[in-house]
């Protein structure tokens, strides 16, 4: 294995390495995962406005996070560290240390159910123990050549930590439906290994190692968590996502933040950092804290559009990865406007497709996954107060007043009155604001 390594002393070499080994190990731990926490009852259960009808498993970060971790360490064992400059060594266990205190966040709020704030002032303590040890955001360059502004100190750890908390929040939030935010977390990681090897002439190891192992994971998670979900990654999995892919952004093309190198973990995280940015500012112009919980996400929204679960998750999976090849486009990777054309032509196909589905009729074919109906017909979901669904308002059975055959005709008694029908939401809310 040693003189496997050695041969491949460069990026790409260990980064491809690295990727398949992160699949492998967590593709293998995820059952393991899931059946411990069957046998402990650490699930998600069914209730008449989530998606699943039976116990789901959601502690899969554990998985995630042994995945990201033992592939990591497998390739240090061997020797893949020893090409690294001290201060990209430093940086690597940096990240992994900070990742995992997000992950010990996330686990415990989902076995404690946390108060946000509380949460939330133990995340900024963490960013800014990140920030201290390196991970952080020090000077920008809005025009390449330019010259370059340097931070104050101060200024240094507001940006840093505001944008680790907030990247790790955007990808929680995130994580409404089965497989999205794996999905999303996989194309962002790979978006971030391309553009943090070229941006940085081919010699940044240290984080194109972390965005391989981190994509690799979440691809072999997302085997398992895509509809109909077998397991969740649960707050801890999202809190690890979300705090990787920031300081990945960070100590990789975004680390001094010069020239066009602002504009990459932007536009390659973009889509979960706008949702959040959306739903917060709707929440407080409709007078609700910024924690409240609703329905108005993207996913939810679509969701309401009429568009089916797995059209919604693979819909907003094109849209981040037309980004991550626009990201190419600006880090100059080669055959970049090939890979943003066939981009571009898989998110109009999936519109188009899209919008197929939800020309036909709702009682049949895929664009009827998320509402069922049952001993009854399938009207759309009737929306209340401020135009959200209120989670906690479930919809009133549908009354049927007139009999199919007239008492008079058949000069019997009336027929007996079917069931009220009884509506059930099939919107993943998984333990998200």
């Amino acid at each position: 294995m040693a003189d496997i390594l050695a041969s491949a002393m460069n990026p790409w070499g260990f980064s491809l390495f690295v990727f398949g080994l992160a699949v492998l190990i967590t593709t293998l731990l995820v059952p393991l995962v899931r059946d411990l926490g069957l046998r402990f009852g650490l699930t998600d259960r069914p209730d008449p406005r989530k998606q699943h009808k039976t116990l789901v498993v959601r502690i899969g970060g554990i998985a995630m996070v042994l995945g990201f971790t033992v592939a990591l360490s497998v390739i240090w064992a061997y020797g893949a560290f020893g090409v690294l400059p001290r201060n990209q060594e430093t940086l690597i266990w940096t990240a992994i240390g900070g990742s995992l205190a997000f992950f010990c966040i996330g686990l415990a709020d989902d076995l404690l159910s946390l108060p946000p704030l509380p949460r939330l002032s133990v995340q900024f303590l963490v960013a800014t123990v990140a920030w201290e040890a390196g991970i952080r955001i020090t000077a920008i360059n809005l025009q390449p050549g330019g010259q370059v502004l340097q931070f104050s100190t101060g200024f240094s750890l507001m940006v840093t930590v505001l944008w680790l908390v907030g990247i790790t929040n955007a990808i929680n939030w995130i994580d409404g439906l089965d497989g999205l935010a794996a999905g999303v977390g996989s194309i962002a990681a790979v978006g971030l290994t391309v553009v943090t090897f070229y941006v940085n002439d081919q010699v940044a190891l240290a984080p194109t190692l972390l965005a391989a192992a981190l994509a690799g994971t979440c691809l072999g998670f997302l085997r398992h968590n895509l509809n109909p979900a077998q397991i969740f990654m649960g707050d801890g999995g999202s809190y690890f996502l979300g705090f990787s892919l920031g300081s990945i952004s960070i100590i990789g093309p975004a680390k001094e933040f010069t020239g066009v190198s602002l504009l990459l973990p932007l536009l390659i995280l973009f889509l979960p950092l706008a949702d959040m940015s959306a739903v917060v500012l709707g929440r407080l112009r409709a007078g609700y804290s910024p924690f409240h919980p609703d329905r108005r996400h993207l996913h939810h929204r679509l969701l309401r559009a009429g568009f089916s679960h797995r059209h919604t998750v693979f819909l907003i999976y094109a849209i981040t990865q037309w980004l991550a090849c626009l990201a190419l486009v600006v880090a100059n990777v080669g055959n970049r406007f090939l890979w943003l054309s066939l981009a571009t032509a898989l998110l109009i196909w999936l519109l188009l497709r899209s919008g197929q589905k939800q020309a036909a009729p709702q009682g049949h074919g895929e664009g009827s996954g998320d509402r069922v109906a049952v001993n009854g017909d399938n009207p759309p979901l009737q929306e209340q107060g401020h135009g959200i669904t209120q989670e906690s308002h479930p919809q009133p059975p549908l009354q049927r007043h007139l009999p199919l055959v007239s008492p008079a005709t058949t000069g019997g008694p009336p027929p007996p009155t079917k069931p009220a029908a009884t509506f059930v939401s099939h919107h993943n809310t998984t333990h998200e604001p």
